[in-house]
């Protein structure tokens, strides 16, 4: 039998909506095609970006947008995506796919992007290519108010007042290919860049350290000894492949084996998330800085017959169940995660939307986006789990987390992470009566079913009702391999 005990008067801190954030890279059809078209496309749009995929965004309430990389930032140079479109410059995307890049999707679209889904950017500099002089000024270019030639040529070219920006990383995966550095030297680098990114008049920068990959817990304590003091958050990258980095296994033929490994990697970013925070706790006590888990997801090898440095790959309702135990572990370590950032947007690894020309269809994962969108700034809520394990795997069947909302109601969202079995669920509100009870439901019958493009509904949240209630407890049946959010007031 699976427990869940949750005190809805104990209250334990807010979980930061940034924690919902996404990424969208330079990255195969993830900008190109997928999130610009161009004002001249046929597929409707507004100033270029088009608007089936910006209303499927604002639907999920999207708090935080990375970009330009992930790897291509530290080989963008800015400004050469600003002014006339014609004058710029094209250069070849030699990270993704070799492709050239126009550069016609530069900081004042992904500012305009930003306004029109109403969420914050968070833009990642150039560390491993570029210099401190480029970093500075790009800062100086999108939010000095005064007079000095970033601000006037940002003005020239078509934006009077400054921009709003909180967000920026001083590079990316600076271990790897943001320039394969070791952490003494990127830490030193990251002291020398971050002290020219400048706060301009009431403009006020979240300055972001590019941090460890997976368990390399040596550049955490490296980059919080040297820097601490300097740094708002520090990134965590990890990504779940079941097959390996080198053999990462299919997205949509895959065995039974290979879902409970996948589930038991989706589960490994708990143990990374406490042992990196055990030692940022050793330097930040108050925890001050955020843990920023900025790329985060599923991972697989690309469809056939696409391009291998696209990264496209299909959403199945597995894809779903890792987005959901994910999100809940965020949630329920949010004193120290304050933001994550999955990857990607559109069309690339685990992708909210995958475009094809004008069609567009939403993926598993876009709707636990959309059912899990309570949870953003609400109160988390103390919760304790007894869950059962899923056959001789070893990893638990129930994966749940909760919080209280500003209305006072209470979101408890559980997954049902086993892919043959439903399983049953004694839920105790304590400190509640169960007086109006609404669940909705994200489930398939096969482990590989997905939406496409000529069955686009193939997967989609439905009304739950597999449960009884009596005062305070709640018995709740999940289906096998579900996503399950309940609303109770």
């Amino acid at each position: 039998m699976n427990n869940i005990i949750i005190n809805t008067d104990v209250g334990e801190g807010t979980i930061n909506k940034n924690i919902y954030g996404h990424f969208a890279e330079h990255l195969g059809r993830c900008i190109y095609e997928g999130i610009w078209v161009g004002e001249d496309s046929s597929i409707s749009n507004t100033k270029g970006i088009r608007n089936d995929v910006l209303q499927a965004l604002k639907n999920i309430d999207v708090p935080v947008l990375r970009w330009p990389g992930g790897c291509f930032a530290d080989e963008y140079h800015w400004k050469d995506g600003v002014g006339p479109a014609e004058n710029r410059k094209r250069m070849v995307n030699t990270h993704w796919g070799g492709v050239v890049e126009n550069n016609h999707f530069g900081t004042h679209e992904f500012m305009l992007l930003c306004e029109l889904l109403g969420t914050e950017p968070y833009i990642c500099g150039n560390v491993g290519s570029g210099s401190v002089q480029e970093m500075s000024e790009w800062v100086e270019y999108m939010t000095f108010d005064g007079e000095s030639p970033m601000a006037n040529w940002r003005q020239e070219n078509g934006q009077k007042e400054p921009w709003k920006l909180k967000y920026f990383g001083v590079g990316n995966e600076n271990w790897g290919c943001g320039g394969n550095m070791r952490p003494e030297y990127y830490a030193d680098l990251y002291r020398q860049y971050q002290t020219y990114c400048r706060n301009y008049g009431e403009n006020t920068l979240y300055k972001i350290a590019g941090g460890a990959n997976v368990d390399d817990f040596n550049w955490t304590e490296v980059l919080m000894r040297e820097a601490a003091p300097l740094m708002d958050g520090l990134s965590l990258h990890y990504y779940v492949h079941p097959g390996g980095f080198e053999n990462k296994g299919s997205a949509v033929d895959f065995t039974e084996d290979e879902w409970d490994i996948t589930m038991k990697k989706a589960l490994f970013i708990e143990e990374l998330i406490m042992k990196h925070g055990t030692i940022m706790d050793k330097y930040d006590p108050e925890k001050r800085i955020g843990m920023i888990i900025d790329e985060w997801g599923t991972w697989f090898d690309v469809e056939k017959g696409t391009n291998p440095g696209f990264l496209y790959q299909q959403n199945t309702i597995r894809d779903a169940v890792v987005a959901g135990v994910s999100l809940n572990i965020f949630n329920n370590h949010s004193d120290r995660v304050q933001m994550a950032n999955i990857a990607q947007t559109v069309n690339v690894l685990q992708a909210m939307i995958l475009t094809e020309g004008e069609k567009m269809i939403l993926t598993p994962t876009y709707h636990v986006f959309e059912m899990y969108k309570v949870h953003q700034d609400a109160e988390k809520l103390s919760l304790d789990l007894t869950s059962e394990n899923v056959g001789n795997d070893a990893y638990p069947q129930v994966s749940a987390s909760a919080s209280k909302a500003k209305d006072g109601s209470i979101n408890i969202s559980l997954c049902n992470m086993d892919k043959a079995a439903e399983t049953n669920v004694t839920l105790e509100l304590r400190g509640l009566s169960t007086a109006n009870i609404n669940g909705r439901i994200l489930t398939a019958d096969e482990m590989n079913a997905r939406n496409t493009f000529e069955a686009p509904e193939e997967v989609q949240p439905t009304k739950f009702t597999e449960f009884t209630s009596q005062e305070n407890k709640l018995a709740i049946t999940l289906p096998k391999m579900s996503v399950v959010t309940l609303n109770v007031k």
